[in-house]
């Protein structure tokens, strides 16, 4: 008999499909991967190719998303219960910002870097970054907790966001439009630093995150750059809130302090250590070595073929499996956030030696798309409100560039656990191309007769193919790989089924 030409269109278009599946999200992602973690500028004061690819393809993306974001008003309207709905969407940008600023360093010190100017290819997702950070409806979740004053107490980490965010669109665009807005909180904040009791603040009512202080002090500080201003004194005094009682036992900034006493509420944790080590040492560059040093001796492990850093100093607190909004994921000990935040941290302070291993994993695992995605940040983001937040942190981290001399050359040695995740790729590629194989070879099997109701395997064969694509295309990736791959199992054959199971 002949073989069912609905049945062959089916089987000859999934082994195609699957063909292409291989090389889009494994294949070229395999070579990426090796290429970029042989990249010397993981090593040295340079920022990786990685980094510019990522965005070359983000700013175009960044910029849509948020600007669509800021049309519809969602976030007014975010409970202060949805920390990634409220809270990631504002430090996402805040991080695309950073990035292009360290890039546009990088470019003027070498122009050859980039074709393009960053600050001029960015321009329009720096406005929108910005946009987003300031509008009102952005700062709904704070205006809850603070009420209509909300930028005139505490709240230090949004005011933060915004000092940030308005002297790095000035230092790149150059427009002063916002400069009063940011002369006013900077004053402000400072003054109110400097008269609190401790030289802590509230991130919210009774909440105190500590690092986010030391955030804003550096935000303060930079913003005297465009202001004309100068803070030396005040960023010095500062310091009185990160010495003696307002230290954990290990000497490390805490994770949660009690700002009218500074007492440790929480001690200091692989995720916040990660962020504090970024910007301490621009301020207090004698505490920032110091702490950076405690921090690695303390945190940083070797398990499982990979290094990193901990989120808990010590195993049994918390455990070494564990998972919340502000560390992410822990695997054997290992901090998602903490290592992420880590590459930042470990650029920052000169110490390639931890840098190269942290972003060779990193790279490694972020498995980057052809088109620019990297899909493991990606799935890990909030998908509706902020599905880029991933994203811009790897491009934040990877943009970082020392703020002391490199102190510490990097180690030869590549983590185990990066050769494993690169031919794993490369096998993931392999089994789905001999798949493709096996299922072209299965057409003489249908010279016996179509698979049943073949008509209306071929009709939902289509619906879930076409419809998956189409979902996928829209932004809900994995409900459309999901649809894709029922797709790809079509048509069934009952009859060799059946015969199997006899």
């Amino acid at each position: 008999m002949r073989i069912s030409r609905t049945a062959a269109v089916c089987v000859v278009a999934n082994a195609a499909a699957l063909a292409v599946l291989a090389a889009y999200f494994f294949f070229v992602p395999g070579v990426l991967v090796v290429r970029d973690v042989r990249d010397p500028a993981l090593s040295r004061d340079a920022v990786p190719r990685a980094a510019w690819r990522l965005f070359h393809f983000l700013t175009p993306r960044y910029e849509r998303w948020a600007g669509t974001r800021i049309a519809s008003g969602r976030a007014a309207d975010r409970p202060v219960t949805d920390i990634s709905g409220t809270e990631w969407p504002v430090f996402g940008s805040m991080f695309y910002l950073w990035s292009v600023e360290s890039l546009q360093a990088a470019w003027e010190k070498d122009p050859s870097v980039a074709p393009v100017e960053p600050r001029a290819y960015a321009r329009g997702a720096v406005e929108a970054a910005k946009d987003l950070i300031i509008d009102p409806a952005s700062a709904g979740w704070v205006r809850t907790y603070w009420g209509d004053d909300y930028l005139s107490r505490e709240d230090v980490f949004y005011r933060m966001l915004v000092i940030g965010a308005l002297t790095t669109h000035h230092r790149l665009t150059g427009e002063t439009r916002h400069l009063a807005m940011l002369r006013g909180q900077v004053e402000s904040l400072a003054a109110e630093l400097d008269a609190s009791p401790t030289g802590q603040l509230d991130d919210y009512p009774g909440q105190c995150y500590t690092t986010d202080v030391v955030a804003a002090i550096a935000m303060i500080r930079r913003a005297d750059a465009v202001l004309g201003t100068d803070h030396s004194a005040f960023v010095a005094r500062e310091r009185r809130g990160f010495e003696g009682k307002c230290l954990d036992t290990l000497g490390l900034v805490p994770f949660q302090s009690d700002s009218r006493t500074g007492e440790t509420v929480d001690a200091g944790r692989g995720s916040s250590n990660s962020y504090l080590c970024v910007f301490a040492p621009e301020l207090w560059p004698d505490k920032g070595k110091t702490w950076y040093d405690i921090y690695g001796r303390n945190f940083w492990q070797g398990r499982w073929g990979a290094a990193g850093f901990r989120e808990f100093a010590q195993r049994g607190r918390g455990g070494d499996w564990y998972l919340d909004v502000d560390s992410g994921p822990v695997v054997a000990g290992f901090g998602v956030s903490a290592c992420a935040f880590g590459v930042g941290a470990s650029r920052a302070n000169g110490r390639f030696d931890h840098a190269r291993p942290l972003a060779q994993e990193m790279v490694a695992a972020s498995w980057p798309l052809p088109g620019g995605t990297l899909l493991l940040p990606r799935m890990l983001s909030n998908a509706t409100d902020a599905p880029l937040v991933g994203e811009a942190a790897i491009l934040f981290v990877l943009t970082r560039r020392p703020t002391v001399q490199a102190s510490v050359e990097a180690a030869a040695g590549t983590p185990g656990v990066v050769y494993a995740l690169a031919a794993g790729y490369f096998a993931a590629a392999a089994v789905l191309v001999f798949w493709a194989a096996v299922r072209v070879r299965g057409l003489r099997r249908l010279r016996t007769g179509p698979p049943p109701a073949m008509g209306v395997q071929f009709v939902l064969w289509l619906v879930l193919g076409l419809g998956g694509a189409w979902t996928a295309a829209s932004g809900s990736t994995l409900a459309g790989l999901v649809m894709l791959l029922v797709a790809l199992l079509l048509p069934v054959d009952r009859r060799r089924v059946q015969k199997k199971g006899a």
